[in-house]
């Protein structure tokens, strides 16, 4: 038989000499000043004390990936009245779906008005993370980019804001860099760039690439369009909603829109000064976009009747077109890529000046693209709508409890703890980690629930003398488990290219949330202590040191009303 292995004594326990409620000084980095991290300013702000935070952001200005992209035609794919906070309303968006500038105006006009500028470090970026178990602290390297030094920083926690779709890769195509023209990816759209008149090859049909091809179109002089796989493009927003008979077809028969979806300046009155009337049609607007959920359900029947009509109406306007067709509507099920409205886009690849490319790119030459078929399309510029990384690899090392989580991410399948923790990295949490609801609509509110689910375990941690938290690996484990198990239902799991499973054909979903958009509100309402590991800030690892020395800061606070309880108030959970 072997020797048994006794755990080390724990140290005397000695009682807290603080009353029940007392808060330790925490010290919070964020990383990222997009709508995540300037959201995440406010919710610490009206719940927590006793407490510094400060935002390192890499760009000179806050907004993040609408401050990065600038491609003609960017704009936001949710209606723009709940791509929006909760608390902070805006009823003079110009445009059913916001375009770019505006939102990063929005951004910056509350970083201003709210006087969060002070809590924000631009053009600081954090480029690595190591944790101290000892000390239950994270060390920082932050390099200023205006004088290139870098510093070293500590903190109790980190929240990570930086976002998933911020660091864009150029595509995969042998000797790109060898390209003598102007090579241009649309994630770093140089502000000079002229195309018109101009021979333009468009790589790349998500998002991005389908919004601004019908923006440049009319003016360059020829344009190739460069078609790997097939994407879904769905009718106008607001036709769409019309046809699928949700909550929105009522209210959106009282709205004032142009031809182009814009507002006319009547509307805009009216949602200024009839505010019951713009609450209403801001939840109408909300609740029809939570059911889409159903769409990507295979074998559904909402999924059954969307798919026939996206089917007719890219038929239609294609024309007909024969090669058209068989190039751009899928075979696989609607929902397995990013569903998108793109209006002008299938109209702008029957223009004369446009030629859909789906042959295969052999590599870049000199001079341009070389086809698999040898023959090589000559070009004064090459645009790469072609995305970002989605592997969850951070930027920089941050290196926890088992190692650095650059290389687990690189490595192995992406897993975390409701896609706003991971394990082995205490005191690290994320905005849209692994399986987070990227897919699921507006990031504004979807950024609140997560906010305050975030801000709810460091006042845990703040009031019951805890050092250090993290998910357990079992509690990963399972919740995985459950992601693996359920992907199959969804469209999302399909053999597609897609970046919902890191860019590949086949394999796990990695960056989509396992239910609706209201089922992740309802995950995060309540927090699971028994699915964390906790290390405590008292020598004897006692879990009710907190409990201190018999009194509350509730009686002892003379802000407090000290008889809560008596409220009506009290008896809601």
């Amino acid at each position: 038989m072997g020797e048994s292995t006794n755990p080390p004594p724990k140290a005397p326990y000695a009682i807290r000499e603080e009353p029940l409620g007392t808060t330790k000084h925490v010290r919070i980095v964020g990383i990222g000043a997009g709508a995540s991290g300037i959201n995440m300013i406010r919710t610490l702000r009206r719940n927590m004390a006793n407490y510094e935070y400060v935002i390192y952001e890499k760009n000179e200005k806050v907004g993040g990936t609408w401050f990065e992209n600038r491609y003609p035609g960017c704009r936001c794919d949710v209606p723009s009245h709940n791509y929006q906070f909760s608390w902070r309303p805006n009823p003079e968006w110009s445009n059913f779906f916001a375009p770019a500038p505006e939102i990063e105006e929005y951004l910056s006009r509350i970083c201003e008005e709210e006087h969060m500028m002070d809590t924000i470090k631009t053009r600081h970026k954090v480029v690595g993370a190591w944790w101290d178990e000892d000390r239950g602290l994270w060390d920082l390297n932050v390099q200023n980019l205006e004088t290139g030094e870098e510093f070293r920083d500590q903190a109790n926690f980190i929240v990570d804001a930086s976002g998933i779709l911020n660091n864009w890769k150029w595509p995969d195509i042998p000797n790109i860099k060898s390209f003598h023209g102007e090579l241009i990816h649309t994630a770093s759209w140089p502000k000079d760039f002229d195309y018109t008149n101009k021979t333009v090859a468009i790589i790349g049909n998500g998002s991005s690439g389908i919004q601004l091809l019908p923006k440049i179109q009319p003016s360059v002089k020829k344009l190739y369009h460069f078609v790997r796989t097939p994407t879904w493009i769905i009718p106008p927003r607001i036709v769409s909603m019309m046809v699928m008979g949700g909550p929105a077809k009522d209210i959106l028969g009282q709205i004032e829109l142009d031809e182009k979806e814009n507002f006319t300046q009547q509307q805009i009155e009216k949602f200024k000064t009839d505010p019951a009337f713009y609450r209403k049609f801001i939840k109408t607007i909300e609740r029809d976009s939570n059911g889409a959920f159903a769409l990507v359900l295979n074998g559904g029947a909402a999924q059954s009747f969307a798919t026939s009509k996206v089917v007719q109406y890219m038929t239609a306007t294609l024309g007909g077109d024969e090669r058209l067709c068989k190039a751009l509507i899928p075979k696989f099920p609607l929902g397995c890529r990013r569903i998108t409205p793109a209006p002008g886009y299938l109209e702008a690849l029957r223009t004369p000046n446009t030629e859909v490319i789906t042959e295969g790119i052999a590599g870049v030459v000199p001079e341009g693209v070389q086809l698999e078929s040898g023959k090589i399309i000559r070009l004064d510029a090459i645009i790469c709508a072609t995305g970002f990384d989605n592997s969850f690899a951070p930027r920089f090392p941050i290196v926890g409890r088992y190692g650095n989580v650059q290389d687990t991410m690189k490595t192995e399948t992406p897993k975390g703890y409701m896609s706003c923790a991971l394990p082995g990295v205490p005191n690290y949490f994320t905005f849209l980690g692994p399986n987070g609801p990227i897919g699921h609509g507006s990031v504004f509110t979807l950024s609140e629930h997560i906010a305050r689910y975030i801000t709810r375990v460091i006042i845990k941690c703040q009031t019951e003398g805890i050092k250090a938290i993290v998910p357990s690996d079992a509690a990963v484990a399972d919740y995985s488990q459950h992601i693996a198990a359920f992907m199959p239902r969804t469209a999302w799991a399909s053999s597609c290219k897609s970046w919902f499973k890191g860019g590949k054909e086949d394999g796990p979903v990695t960056a989509l949330h396992p239910g609706s958009r209201v089922h992740f509100f309802h995950m995060l309402e309540r927090f699971r202590g028994e699915d964390w590991e906790y290390v405590y800030d008292n020598p004897a690892q006692n879990r009710f040191w907190y409990l201190g020395n018999g009194f509350s800061s509730r009686e002892l606070d003379p802000k407090v009303d000290g008889t809560w309880y008596l409220e009506e108030e009290a008896d809601r959970l």
